[in-house]
């Protein structure tokens, strides 16, 4: 079959034999796919840099039976400032693993792809607290792949934003203001800075998903929900996490 040309994002790296490695590439139109690439740990094979994990590169694919042959590849950015920190390095391998979890195809995988690329720059420059990545990696994600939450208003009474504090269902994805809550006998674990930059991370355009200022105490709140909204999501736990949160509690 005939080669062809993508851009793809290595997500992971497995090595095969003695100097192989199996590849998982997030690409913008057909989305995750494996690849092999043959010699690719010698040293002087031109796979080496572009193939290793976390390189945004230019892959020449050739399609096979079970998986894509890397032909060629042309490293485009390798974020250096990842590996300055362990925290860095395993922010960047949850959410690699988080998207390579949910797989995204046609635009979704495009967006998706968008979104990992500026995140890992965001990790690399140091752009922003670790942890607001997370978040808003988390939520947009999810969002971005068809779990939008119903953030706009209360479902139960239609309020926007009346009341300090209010309550998102991770599992249903609605939203209750503190008195629907508590007639539901839920407790409220969100402040209004927190949903409001909920609101922030699912609505607005890719550029701007960063743009907004948060508070401790209300990160701290936003963080533990958009974390459990993305894992209840998932279909199986991931790898990633318990060693993420042992290193970026």
């Amino acid at each position: 079959m005939e080669p062809f040309v993508t851009m793809g994002l290595v997500l992971k790296e497995t090595r095969y034999r003695e100097a192989d490695r199996i590849l998982t590439i997030l690409t913008p139109k057909l989305g995750v796919i494996t690849a092999m690439a043959a010699n690719s740990l010698r040293l002087k094979s031109k796979l080496f840099s572009a193939c290793g994990l976390f390189c945004y590169s230019e892959f020449t694919l050739v399609p096979g039976r079970n998986m894509y042959t890397v032909r060629e590849a042309d490293v485009q950015n390798i974020f250096h400032g990842i590996s300055s920190s362990i925290e860095g390095v395993s922010l960047a391998m949850y959410l690699t693993e988080l998207a390579a979890a949910l797989s995204p195809t046609g635009e979704e995988a495009a967006r998706e792809l968008r979104l990992v690329l500026n995140s890992l720059y965001m990790i690399s420059e140091h752009r922003t607290d670790l942890r607001v990545i997370k978040a808003v990696f988390e939520l947009r994600t999810m969002s971005e792949c068809g779990f939008m939450p119903q953030i706009v208003c209360c479902r139960d009474c239609g309020t926007y934003d009346e009341g300090d504090a209010f309550y998102l269902d991770a599992q249903e994805g609605h939203l209750l203001c503190a008195s629907c809550a508590a007639k539901a006998g839920k407790n409220c674990n969100l402040d209004k800075a927190a949903l409001f930059a909920l609101r922030h991370i699912c609505l607005v355009e890719d550029k701007k998903i960063f743009a907004f200022k948060i508070s401790v105490g209300s990160l701290a709140k936003l963080s533990a929900v958009a974390e459990n909204y993305a894992l209840t999501h998932l279909d199986k736990p991931l790898k990633s996490y318990a060693f993420l949160k042992s290193v970026l509690p």
